[in-house]
């Protein structure tokens, strides 16, 4: 497990002064906060076990089809209990406003962006990985609303032209979630907060929006690390960009454009090290495989897809926060 004690970063820093309840926290290990950002395939659209014959292709790829099936064991034996049950962490949680709730609690199913716990998105497996790679507590923030470009909707300061309202958003529920540490985590109500990560998994709206999206996409990629970093205080922060992969490796000119240009802004000499970016073609499944067998935009809903897409961030954030941190 990574040791995290070298990298403190008290969430005073982001309210100026501390409460109460953050300047009383200073023996224990903090909370490793981490931002999970991005459009509908980060709300999470992997269905867990809905299984109606016409709206969900009979319950083919989802998260129970493939946890049951005995040749892929070894790799979801963690995901439910002895007596079959989901499993739920105690050491790692999660926090995801969506439009019409606020889920907040101990990591295992349902934290999407539909009403109960029949969907998973990249947090599900992402809090796994990084759960079981450090000791501290961990809390994810998720930030996620379908339909949104980088270009105009999280468009940051740092492009010109107008801030996009769900970059604003995003920030405000960032701090949001940091405020209310002690009430919606009363079991971490004693602990610090230090931001750990950035997560980006988003593209689809950028790819077929007008051409700039798409010329401008690694630019405004690159910005919003940078702003991002800015607005906490983190100017090494680690940031993860998951690769638009709809579609597996054959797909049209707009998507992989977008995938250029992610891969690209990664590639940046003051990123190395820093900043990763994640391929995520190798776990598209075919609709006749999947839930959803005409939404090709949200994997087809299979749910393998949003647990390796989670599995395959996660690692490559384990690797960046387990490796040297520049001084800040």
């Amino acid at each position: 497990r990574v040791d995290v004690s070298l990298r403190f970063f008290a969430v005073s820093a982001i309210f100026g002064a501390a409460p109460a309840w953050i300047e009383a926290a200073d023996t224990k290990t903090p909370i490793q906060v981490f931002i999970l950002a991005g459009q509908s395939n980060m709300e999470g659209q992997g269905v867990v076990d809905l299984d109606h014959p016409q709206h969900y292709n009979g319950g083919r790829g989802t998260l129970r089809q493939v946890a049951d099936d005995p040749a892929k064991a070894s790799v979801y034996q963690h995901i439910r209990t002895k007596d079959g049950q989901w499993a739920v962490r105690d050491d790692v949680w999660c926090r995801y406003r969506t439009q019409h709730e606020l889920k907040k609690g101990p990591l295992t199913i349902g934290f999407a962006v539909y009403p109960g716990k029949h969907h998973i998105g990249p947090e599900f497996q992402f809090g796994h990985v990084i759960g079981d790679a450090i000791e501290a507590p961990v809390l994810l923030i998720k930030t996620a609303w379908g339909g949104k470009s980088l270009y105009v909707d999280f468009r940051p300061p740092s492009s010109s032209g107008d801030t996009g309202p769900f970059y604003k958003q995003m920030i405000a529920e960032v701090r949001e979630a940091l405020s209310h540490i002690p009430d919606d985590f009363p079991e971490l109500k004693d602990r610090r907060a230090e931001f750990a990560g950035f997560v980006w998994f988003q593209g689809w709206n950028d790819a077929f929006g007008p051409p700039e999206a798409k010329q401008e996409y690694e630019q405004n990629l690159v910005n919003l690390i940078h702003d991002v970093r800015a607005e906490f205080n983190r100017p090494n922060l680690p940031v993860v960009i998951g690769e638009l992969g709809n579609g597996g490796e054959q797909v049209g000119e707009q998507i992989m454009a977008i995938r250029q240009a992610q891969a690209a802004a990664a590639r940046r000499p003051d990123f190395q090290g820093r900043v990763a970016f994640v391929k995520t073609t190798a776990f598209a499944r075919p609709p006749a495989e999947s839930p959803n067998v005409s939404h090709g935009h949200h994997w087809y809903g299979n749910a393998e897809s949003y647990f390796l897409i989670g599995d395959a961030l996660g690692k490559a954030m384990r690797e960046l926060i387990a490796a040297p941190t520049p001084a800040e």
